[in-house]
């Protein structure tokens, strides 16, 4: 391939120019942000979708602190030794929520290897703290693998949350490349097990773009649906920075849309496929 060809490939084309996020509300819920210095994946993450969101009530929360245990090459979250769980978070999350009336929550968190329990103890309080503070909003959690361990997974099975996700993020080739510390089997079987388990919703996401093909990708959908995933997302890669991994392809709006008629057909409930898809894209809408 030409070194032409490559840059024609990567050049950010027109379906990505994202529009600055206006509005009532989304003032408001930034002003509320700003004033408690709340802390939102939205915010934080620079998410091309957060005025849509906060219009319709809706916010991503990130909790066990910034710093990863793990060292993914799609993922701008700093990698290294993280700090002390702090554990009046729970009730800090529960209380932020509250202040900008969000309908529906989304929690993530990065991935803390360094503690047994995975972090899946915080998880389960701020659940409930969330209950407590705002028993009329549903939630969505983002979790971590886990490594597997079932015991921690059950901990957030136990609390019920409306939906439970965790991201397959790539194809089976690229996972050792594009998510270092985990592995493409494991995260399909927590998947299954979560179903097997009774959770009513369970949901993952693929990024495109990294050098998969399509018949990669059409793989991967049916390996989520084979693990019983009702929720898919299929978005577009974006590189946080230089030292990420770099775009390989921008995968046209047409491909996107031919992605979300397979997964149909293949069985999810509900596709979210687009260049600007986010895990907690249109989120609430998932709850039915």
């Amino acid at each position: 391939m030409s070194e032409e060809t490559i840059t024609t490939k990567t050049q950010k084309p027109k379906w990505l120019r994202v529009k600055l996020p206006v509005g009532k509300k989304y003032t408001e819920l930034r002003g509320i942000v700003d004033k408690y210095k709340l802390n939102t994946i939205c915010t934080s993450g620079s998410c091309p979708n957060m005025g849509e969101c906060w219009t319709e009530g809706t916010a991503t929360f990130m909790i066990l602190g910034n710093i990863c245990t793990r060292s993914c090459g799609f993922c701008g979250v700093k990698t290294g030794r993280p700090e002390t769980v702090d554990w009046e978070e729970p009730e800090k999350v529960a209380r932020s929520i509250q202040l900008m009336k969000i309908k529906h929550a989304v929690i993530t968190s990065v991935d803390r290897d360094d503690i047994k329990d995975g972090g899946s103890i915080i998880w389960a309080e701020t659940i409930n703290a969330i209950r407590r503070a705002n028993p009329n909003t549903t939630l969505e959690t983002l979790i971590p693998d886990f490594q597997g361990n079932k015991t921690n997974i059950d901990r957030i099975l136990a609390v019920a949350p409306e939906v439970i996700s965790h991201n397959l993020e790539t194809v089976r080739r690229l996972t050792r490349e594009v998510r270092i510390q985990a592995r493409y089997d494991r995260s399909l079987e927590v998947l299954k097990y979560m179903k097997d388990q009774g959770q009513r919703r369970t949901k993952s996401g693929i990024m495109l773009g990294l050098g998969e093909t399509e018949e990669e990708v059409l793989e991967t959908l049916q390996d989520l649906a084979n693990s019983k995933v009702d929720i898919v997302t299929i978005g577009q890669y974006l590189q946080p920075s230089k030292k990420h991994l770099p775009v390989k392809e921008f995968i046209t709006p047409e491909q996107f849309d031919k992605y979300k008629i397979a997964a149909l057909e293949m069985g999810f409930k509900y596709v979210e496929s687009g260049a600007l898809v986010r895990s907690s894209y249109k989120a609430q809408r998932h709850l039915v």
